[in-house]
């Protein structure tokens, strides 16, 4: 089993498998980054599967501009397909991959830290080593964890539940903590809090608490895998998820809808929702989801008609720019709704590797003065649900412009498992690592 000694040393011998990123520095408020050259120069702020498909895409199609990405993670951890990890069904080198390769490849510059602020009105970044001028900016940070819908400024009750019932939905070594805490599981009631919508990679949840469900029915451990679920239903796939409790896990899952969270007593192992009150032996426990500090710190975040912040970047729907800013563009998991009907679109890696290609083709047009033409994304989610055998289900959506602008979603649903749809999973994955990691 992968310890977090193991984990740490696999993303440094990645590092140093790769030429090493300049240290950090003294900083002051006034210390340059980079000076600027004769270029226009597009920063991207964040180098997930978004950030580093625009940087990719950028150069490839046409744009004459100097390109640099902005990244606090030496080593890429790959969020899809790492619940497959946690029950050693994938081993740690399908998740980590280096970036300084893909950097040089495709010509635009990575650097090593923190984003700490955005002063649009000057168009600069402020970083852990500096500040850094744009002329355009791609904000592309991902999400952060709101614990404070559930504690408010209690920052003890926040770090308490960060270390012990940890989230996994951000790169870092919270997945290295469930991983552990799955394999150590002897039994009992294990909790699964799910956030409410939008959060990221929505069928990953119901997809985590399958594996976990496979691990502990292999290895016969007495486990009750109780999922506190704020929605109606289950959705994506509700079907194909529905079964997999209903047939192959009948005796650990038990799905509890419309359980929005109302109290999280993490010290004495109690939550009260509106369906039910638990108590637990351990627990995932997976606040709302928020747009990263990044955004918040950029004065992006719309606003309800009541004056409160939706928590997510307010864009342009079609253009993905800030409503309020053409030069400083959205990426991935930060964006807000873009639609009356469905709202937003699915906060997953397709969607972000589809977005920051997308950016990255509207960025190149306007720097070569052309008419900037609307293009959608679409999203493809392949979900395991078996171990062994291994069965996956999936669902598809495709988007549209209609006759009065807006833009329909479609969504379909593969609720019947398959091992076809596991490989399926495996070329996905492949394929979009190559798309800019390789």
């Amino acid at each position: 089993m992968l310890n977090r000694r193991t984990f740490i040393a696999a993303g440094a011998a990645t590092v140093a498998a790769a030429p090493a990123i300049a240290a950090p520095v003294a900083v002051t408020s006034t210390t340059m980054l980079k000076p600027k050259g004769k270029k226009p120069r597009i920063v991207i702020a964040g180098g997930g599967w978004g950030g580093l498909s625009a940087a990719r895409h950028l150069h490839a199609q046409g744009a004459d501009a100097e390109v640099v990405v902005l990244e606090r993670n030496p080593i890429f951890w790959s969020l899809p397909m790492s619940n497959k990890w946690l029950i050693d069904v994938l081993n740690t080198d399908y998740l980590l991959h280096d970036m300084i390769g893909p950097s040089r490849k495709y010509g635009y510059e990575l650097v090593q830290t923190e984003v700490t602020g955005i002063e649009r009105d000057k168009k600069i970044v402020r970083t852990s080593q500096g500040q850094i001028d744009y002329d355009f900016l791609i904000v592309a940070g991902g999400i952060r964890n709101g614990y404070d819908a559930w504690f408010g400024n209690d920052e003890k009750a926040i770090e308490f539940t960060r270390r012990a019932y940890p989230s996994g939905y951000t790169a870092d070594a919270e997945h290295v903590a469930i991983k552990n805490k799955i394999h150590n599981f002897k039994g009992g009631t294990m909790v699964m809090t799910l956030p409410p919508p939008p959060h990221r990679c929505p069928p990953s949840p119901y997809e985590r608490a399958c594996v976990m469900a496979w691990y502990f029915k292999k290895n016969k451990i007495p486990a009750k895998i109780v999922i506190l679920d704020p929605k109606p239903r289950i959705m994506p796939i509700g079907g194909g998820f529905k079964a997999a409790f209903d047939e192959l896990y009948p005796d650990i899952i038990q799905h509890i809808p419309n359980a929005k969270v109302k109290e999280v007593d993490p010290f004495n192992k109690k939550i009260v929702t509106t369906a039910a009150e638990v108590k637990f032996d351990d627990a995932i426990l997976m606040p709302p989801h928020q747009a990263a500090d990044m955004v918040w710190r950029a004065d992006l975040i719309g606003k309800t008609a009541d004056g409160k912040p939706t928590t997510w970047a307010e864009i342009h729907p079609t253009m993905l720019h800030a409503k309020e800013d053409p030069n400083v563009y959205l990426v991935g998991d930060v964006m807000g709704a873009v639609s009356k009907q469905f709202g937003y679109y699915p906060k997953s890696a397709h969607v972000a590797n589809y977005i920051g290609k997308i950016v990255a083709i509207y960025i190149a047009q306007r720097l070569k003065g052309q008419e900037v033409k609307t293009l959608l994304p679409d999203n493809l989610c392949y979900m395991m649900v078996s171990g062994e055998p291994k069965e996956a289900i999936s669902v598809q959506f495709d988007y549209e412009i209609m006759p009065d602008g807006t833009i329909s979603q479609k969504q379909i649903d593969i609720d019947i498992r398959s091992a076809d749809l596991v490989e399926e999973d495996h070329k996905w994955a492949q394929r979009m690592y190559g798309d800019f990691l390789a």
